[in-house]
C-alpha cells in the first residue's frame, strides 16, 4: 500500500481509519524520543528521519541528492512498519531489541532486517520503540553508515 502523500501529515489523513490512531501514537514516539538532529519528513512515500543535508552533507550513496534516511514509518497493505536502519547494521543493538521485544509483546517479533512488522495495531510496544529511539544520536548513525554500508 503506498501513500501518495507530500508531508507526515497528510500521509497520517489518508492512513486507513482502523490504524490512524495507531501510526499516530507511532510517529508521536519516534518524534519526541529522537536524538536532536534527526529531522522527519516523507521519504520514499512514507513518514522518514533522516540525517539531513545539513549535518551530512554526502547524503544517501544510493542518490546523494537524498539526506541519509534512518527511520520510516508505513502502513502497509497487512501490517504497519517500522524500518530501523540502526537495527540492520549494528548486530548488538539488533541484538538487545529481539531479546526485549518479548518483554512488551507477547506475540512473536516480525522481523525482517530493517523492518519490524505490526499486524495488530494493538501489539505495538511503543515504550521499547521509544527506548530504541534513544539509541543512537545522528553522528552515531553517520559513524555507522559509514563504516557498514557506505563501503560496500
Amino acid at each position: 500500500m503506498t501513500l501518495d502523500a507530500q508531508t507526515p501529515d497528510e500521509y497520517i489523513s489518508k492512513v486507513p481509519e482502523d490504524r490512524r490512531e495507531a501510526v499516530s501514537k507511532l510517529r508521536e514516539t519516534v518524534k519526541q524520543h529522537l536524538p536532536k538532529g534527526f529531522q522527519e519528513c516523507i521519504s520514499y512515500k512514507m513518514i522518514g528521519y533522516v540525517v539531513p543535508h545539513s549535518l551530512y552533507p554526502d547524503g544517501y550513496h544510493c542518490d546523494p541528492s537524498l539526506p541519509l534516511p534512518f527511520i520510516n514509518i508505513a502502513s502497509q497493505k497487512n501490517f504497519i512498519a517500522l524500518y530501523h536502519s540502526g537495527i540492520y547494521a549494528n548486530p548488538k543493538l539488533h541484538d538487545w531489541f529481539v531479546k526485549e521485544y518479548p518483554k512488551y509483546v507477547s506475540t512473536k517479533l516480525d522481523m525482517g532486517k530493517s523492518c519490524i512488522r505490526f499486524k495488530n495495531s494493538k501489539n505495538i510496544p511503543f515504550e521499547l520503540i521509544a527506548e530504541l529511539c534513544q539509541k543512537m544520536t545522528p553522528k552515531d548513525w553517520i559513524t555507522l553508515y559509514e563504516q557498514n554500508i557506505k563501503k560496500s
